[in-house]
């Protein structure tokens, strides 16, 4: 026994189409749900009805996936007089919380086991039906009484079916002017409306009409007026405020003076078989059976529907052209802007050659020049360039009707025949009809395309500044540039660079997708001359590539044809006109160039290139635009980067020793390692010098920092210690008078430690050495017995007071020692908190006994290096002398 307020059957009705969706037990299934119950709904023509069955649905398929935790299947059935929906799931022990028989009724807060609640107080009729294995509820939803001014279809009637007329039929005739005002008032409209000549005549019709509006895809009243003919329902309210729902057809006319106006026809609704044209017979199969009265959305989509936007697209234009029987359909899509519109789908027209064209939505001041409105061309002819996708294709019959979406623009659907006259404002109605029912889902596939490209193109955009800003270097750079683009963007690619503003755009870098074809298209880059360097954002048209590759092509192809048959069989002649013709189709379509702007200067351009008859797509312009940005600026970065390694590199040339003397009777060897990347002097610093005969200067030293900064006092030092030295002066009067300078220096001044000596071979195979350890780590000398001992004494450091008082130590290294002189950049090298250390580097020493003066420093320098995992963070030098041991003989 059935629950009171449940129906377990409906009344009989004729099933007239069905659609059937299953969803899985998910979350995202209540959505998917709703959109497939909205979207049918919508193509059947009942957006009456749409909210409620949306609700429904959704209530019940929540039920169904997220609280019985099973698939959901819904049945949609169109009726003639509404909709049925059916919604089932694989739980038939549920519950189903019902009221009546003493049960408790559902609360509405709670957060199932509303969607019976809901059915009761929004379906005509529902009910719940169960089987072995499942569970359904149905509920019937009822159309409503079509409103005035509805649009309706049928067939001729026959004579004894027209309806009575207690009398004479009256037809209105309103004449209104080109600003939308009454001009005109005929008796028949005064008997129909109730208002005389004088009342309404200055008037607007707008104000008299209750015009059937639908808010984003229907035409208004004004737009109507302007259309050169248009027919349909609305109505008018008459003196006592009711609304008398008429027929009218408009037609525009013009006077003798060239002054447009709208002649109005009207009769009341019932009556409009007086002035509706006939219906045209549609063409059969063959049978007897019509074939052309499926419901628009079925006509246009079918079953099942294209998954993605081209498909859908490319289904839409083969429907709408089988659907008015034309030659040719085509599809736009708008832009953002609306201003405007690129070919996305045709048939019957030269598709590769129109894809991604571009048409303004306004192409003049005139009604053929809007793509927002219905338009029927009877003879494209009389009215060249009327629609422009259309020139030169010999089609003249065209109907084209808007796509909205909310009152925005969307596109643009056109058919067109290669007769005139074929089409009227009845295939205009049908195919206006239709498009609104596509119109949102075409708008939903295309907003999914573009977050697609969207999110593929940040992704793309993410990866190539990282690319971009993993290196510094000018030709990579150009590489990368051009092969991000290809094949992404562009069939070829190529990059001009300008190096200063009085320099000519030069070709750096050439690239297409077949590399066989790069050293045609870099020869025919090369022969003409570059697009003109503009700032101006965005891309732009040029031509200049195509023209001449297609005016070489020629030539070289009639100067082949010129030479003979006996010619023509040559191999070298056939490779030279294909080479000709492949160039020329590589570069044939579309090509473009976008600056490459830096700094507020443009340092090159991009060129991208398609193959024959291919057009950019807006979207790819956009992120080819974003691409050259990043681009530019990398570009620049290595620019900039290569110009001033060099000159760092220069000044930090001239600060190093120009050669190391060979010194008689010692051996000698210096390691230097600069801390940081592109450094070669920093802080620490050498050098070794003739004074005069037979004695030599040396130094090593270190400057407070690194860096720059510190390699500016490198040079102050090593210039003043060798123009002193050659002045005669000895060690300690060199140390001040260097002392002196850097405390001149001011704010700029550093301090710094310095081991300076002077150097003299003897006759007996030693040498004697006068140094001056000022602030320095102590110089270390290895006995041939292996011992290692200090050779110097600390004394203070340079750079911090004016007055200092130094003076000379005197070291004799003996045939087979070695006097080793490092930085703290050695000494003071760290692996967490342990430190190599003064002892560290007299243990390492220890073991270098009988080696020379190469595998010393060498020795010191890897025991440093594996001291610690990472890099070193400071200067080091590495000054190692040692006398040999006489030879034996």
């Amino acid at each position: 026994m059935a629950e009171p307020g449940v129906e377990t059957r409906t009344k009989s009705s004729v099933i007239t189409a069905r659609a059937a969706a299953s969803f899985d037990p998910v979350g995202r299934s209540v959505a998917s749900a709703r959109a497939f119950v909205r979207d049918t709904l919508q193509g059947w023509g009942y957006a009456e009805v749409v909210d409620d069955a949306v609700v429904l649905t959704s209530e019940l398929v929540t039920n169904a996936v997220i609280h019985a935790g099973t698939a959901a299947d819904v049945l949609c059935l169109r009726t003639p007089d509404g909709v049925r929906v059916e919604v089932g799931d694989r739980y038939p022990e549920r519950e189903i919380p019902v009221q009546g028989g003493g049960r408790t009724v559902a609360h509405p807060d709670r957060e199932n086991g509303r969607g019976l609640l809901l059915c009761a107080a929004l379906a005509t009729r529902w009910g719940v039906e169960y089987s072995a294995a499942s569970k359904q509820v149905w509920f019937q939803l009822d159309l409503p009484q079509r409103p005035v001014g509805t649009r309706s279809a049928g067939p001729v009637l026959p004579i004894d079916l027209l309806p009575v007329s207690d009398e004479r039929v009256r037809v209105a005739v309103v004449q209104i002017d080109r600003n939308g005002a009454i001009s005109s008032w005929n008796d028949d409209a005064r008997h129909l409306f109730g208002y005389v000549a004088d009342q309404v005549v200055g008037k607007p019709l707008g104000d008299l009409a209750a015009w059937p509006h639908t808010p984003g895809i229907g035409t208004g009243i004004a737009e109507a007026l302007q259309l050169s003919r248009w027919e349909g329902s609305y109505g008018i309210r008459d003196t006592d405020g009711r609304v008398i729902a008429v027929y009218a057809s408009h037609l525009r006319v013009r006077d003798t003076n060239g002054e447009a106006s709208t002649v109005c026809l009207l009769v009341r609704d019932y009556e409009r078989a007086v002035i509706q044209p006939p219906a045209r017979v549609s063409p059969s199969d063959g049978t007897g059976t019509e074939t052309r009265n499926a419901d628009p959305f079925e006509v246009f989509i079918g079953s099942p529907a294209p998954d993605d936007l081209d498909g859908l697209l490319q289904r839409t234009v083969e429907r709408a052209r089988d659907m008015l029987d034309a030659d040719s359909a085509f599809l736009l899509l708008a832009t953002d802007d609306e201003t405007e519109l690129e070919v996305r789908a045709t048939t019957g027209l030269p598709s590769a050659r129109q894809r991604f064209a571009r048409v303004p939505v306004e192409a003049g001041t005139g009604r053929y020049g809007s793509a927002r409105m219905p338009a029927v061309h009877e003879d494209l002819s009389a009215v060249p360039g009327a629609v422009p996708l259309l020139d030169g294709t010999g089609m003249r019959s065209v109907v084209t009707v808007p796509l909205k979406v909310e009152g925005r623009l969307t596109g643009s659907l056109g058919v067109a025949t290669e007769a005139g006259g074929r089409y009227s404002n009845e295939e205009a109605l049908r195919l206006q009809f239709a498009a609104d029912r596509i119109a949102l889902a075409v708008e939903s596939a295309r907003l999914g395309e573009l977050e697609r490209l969207r999110r593929g193109s940040l992704s793309f955009l993410v990866e190539a500044s990282d690319l971009l800003a993993g290196t510094l270097d000018r030709d990579q750079t150009l590489a990368l540039m051009a092969q991000m683009t290809v094949p992404t963007l562009a069939t070829w690619c190529a990059v001009y660079t300008i190096a200063d503003q009085s320099s000519e755009p030069y070709l750096s870098y050439v690239l297409h997708e077949d590399e066989d074809r790069i050293d045609g298209l870099k020869a025919l880059l090369a022969k003409i001359p570059p697009p003109v360097p503009e700032p101006t954002p965005g891309a732009r048209v040029w031509n200049a590539p195509a023209d001449a590759a297609h005016q070489a092509a020629l030539r070289t192809s009639m100067r082949e044809l010129g030479m003979g048959a006996a010619s023509l069989s040559s191999p070298s002649s056939s490779q030279g006109v294909g080479t000709s013709l492949a160039t020329a189709s590589t570069v044939g379509g579309e090509t473009v160039v976008l600056p490459l702007v830096a700094r507020n200067r443009v340092i090159g351009m991009l060129t991208l290139g398609k193959p024959s008859d291919d057009h950019f797509r807006q979207e790819i312009l956009e992120l080819a635009e974003d691409l050259s940005r990043r681009a530019a600026l990398a570009l620049d970065n290595a620019r900039l980067y290569s110009e001033r390694t060099a000159i760092s590199q220069s000044l930090q040339r001239s600060l190093l020793p120009p050669s190391r003397p060979e010194v008689p009777g010692l051996e000698v060897e210096v390691i230097y390692r600069a801390a940081g990347e592109g450094n070669e002097v920093g802080g620490d610093f050498y050098d070794l010098f003739p004074i005069r005969d037979g004695v030599y200067g040396f130094a090593i030293g270190d400057v407070c920092g690194t860096g720059p900064e510190a390699a500016a006092v490198t040079g102050l030092a090593r210039h003043a210690l060798r123009l002193l030295a050659r002045e005669g002066f000895g060690g300690p009067a060199v140390l001040e008078r260097l002392n002196a300078a850097i405390l001149d220096e001011g704010a700029r001044s550093r301090f710094l430690t310095l081991l300076y000596g002077e150097l003299r071979p003897q006759e007996d195979g030693s040498a004697l050495l006068k140094v001056v350890c000022a602030g320095h780590p102590l110089p270390l000398r290895l006995c041939q017995d292996g011992t290692v001992e200090p050779a110097a004494e600390p004394q203070p450091l340079l750079g911090v007071m004016e007055d200092l008082e130094l003076y000379e130590q005197d070291i004799t290294l003996a045939p087979g020692d070695v006097l080793l002189c490092v930085t703290d950049g050695v000494t003071e090298r760290r692996e967490g908190t342990r430190m190599l250390g003064d002892d560290g580097l007299m243990d390492v020493l220890t073991t270098c006994t009988g080696l020379t003066a190469g595998a010393v420093a060498a020795r010191i320098l890897r025991a440093v290096e594996r001291f610690a995992a990472e890099p070193a963070s400071d200067d080091m030098a590495i000054l190692a002398m040692r006398v040999p041991e006489p030879q034996r003989s």
